[in-house]
């Protein structure tokens, strides 16, 4: 793998995507994931050789500044939602606690840990391609955990309140059936919200929003899972045999229940994020809370006929579900190799290193390459960056921020650089 941009000839750098007489690279559209508005589409700036801030317009040299302040918002964003999920525990625990018991708290807590742990393994490998930083990830699981627990809690009683109801059982089926799925799914998505408002720059598409999606109802499920699992054994005369059955329904049959909820809503806000519009992101919310709250309104209304509804609805869309995600990572791949090739037309990249950053296969070969010399962390810093740089570069042509994104562009090409020399040292 070459450790240094090629230099292409003088003059504009060959585009061997465009035709004679095309606005913009037939190829700049490799998906429905990325859709460029050629009104919108710019080159990418080219690379002669030179420092990298000659490259860009005059305008856009003093919205560095700005670019680098965002970084405050993501640790104030993580910083906050670990303090509202500490808060939200004084609510959460002694609920638990009071419906399970010391035992059914500890027996259920660690019984959670298995269904929660296949959920997290889906959203490392979802996530695999471009990771999203940790700290946003702990944000969204804490808020699922914790704050969209202690948020359900607080709400629920008003539903009580405002409906009369003849008998406890129609009280249960209402909660199960209504309440749940409007409180539960406002509840859990409202973290989606306040990431993409608050993190937009690590919300890129609708991967990022079923990866942010997952970990908050993996939060979710994990606290309440602890109830289930727990309850079964505070208020059974049999409790073995109850956590048993509660634990094969809950943790076998349906871990990603929840996670396919919120991931309908994560999945709209995720092609909004496309837009990076304010308006926009607050109405795919709400049209996001739609399908999730009817699959939960579906699920919860299972009754009798569980097993039918399960077999013949339940496992289709779980399989909708996954092929839907597959979809999803191979346009994200699509449109990472596309905008690549575009900054590779500049001069920033080989088109061989273009096919090696773009697949999963060249990825780990260049890993491979690198873990040879004592470069494998280099080399996986350097994967990163240019996946950064890609969505970054989607981001410029969204027509949104312009100045901002060419601004964190700069610095991304710079510190493409600086990893270029790292790798080769």
């Amino acid at each position: 793998m070459s450790t240094h941009p090629r230099q292409p000839s003088p003059g504009r750098p060959e585009d061997p995507y465009s035709g004679p007489a095309s606005p913009l690279p037939r190829q700049a559209n490799p998906s429905w994931m990325g859709h460029v508005q050629p009104a919108n589409y710019r080159p990418a700036p080219g690379h002669y050789g030179g420092p990298v801030e000659a490259v860009l317009p005059p305008q856009v040299q003093g919205t560095a500044l700005r670019a680098a302040r965002t970084s405050g918002g993501l640790l104030g964003l993580t910083v906050a939602g670990g303090a509202l999920a500490f808060l939200s525990l004084f609510l959460v625990v002694p609920f638990l606690l009071s419906n399970t018991g010391t035992a059914g708290f500890l027996i259920g807590f660690l019984a959670s840990l298995l269904p929660l742990s296949v959920v997290l393994l889906a959203v490392y490998v979802i996530d695999k391609w471009e990771p999203e930083p940790k700290r946003l990830l702990f944000f969204a699981f804490t808020w699922g955990a914790a704050v969209s627990i202690a948020a359900t809690l607080l709400i629920q009683p008003f539903f009580v309140l405002a409906f009369q109801f003849s008998d406890i059982p129609d009280l249960q089926t209402y909660m199960a059936t209504v309440q749940a799925p409007i409180v539960e799914e406002f509840a859990k998505s409202l973290g989606l919200l306040l990431l993409l408002l608050l993190a937009r720059r690590h919300f890129d598409g609708p991967v990022d929003g079923v990866v942010f999606a997952f970990t908050i109802a993996g939060g979710f499920a994990f606290t309440e899972n602890i109830l289930y699992f727990g309850r079964a054994i505070a208020e059974s005369a049999s409790p073995a045999s109850e956590f048993a059955q509660v634990f094969f329904l809950r943790g076998v049959m349906s871990p990603f229940a929840h996670a396919i909820f919120t991931g309908t809503t994560g999945l709209i806000m995720g092609f909004a994020a496309r837009r990076w519009h304010a308006g926009a992101s607050v109405a795919a919310f709400i049209v996001g809370l739609l399908p999730a709250m009817l699959l939960h309104n579906r699920w919860n209304s299972m009754g009798q006929g569980f097993l039918l509804d399960y077999v013949f609805v339940q496992v289709p869309i779980f399989f909708l579900a996954v092929a839907g995600i597959v979809l999803l990572r191979v346009a994200e791949k699509r449109l990472t190799r596309q905008r690549l090739l575009e900054y590779s037309a500049a001069g920033w990249f080989t088109p061989a290193e273009v096919e090696l950053l773009a697949t999963l296969g060249g990825r780990r070969t260049v890993l491979n390459w690198a873990g040879s010399y004592g470069r494998k962390r280099q080399m996986k810093e350097f994967l990163k960056a240019a996946t950064r740089l890609a969505n970054t570069r989607q981001r410029i042509l969204s027509g949104r921020d312009v100045p901002l994104h060419q601004a964190e562009e700069r610095q991304q090409l710079q510190h493409i650089l600086a990893l270029r020399a790292a790798v080769a040292s």
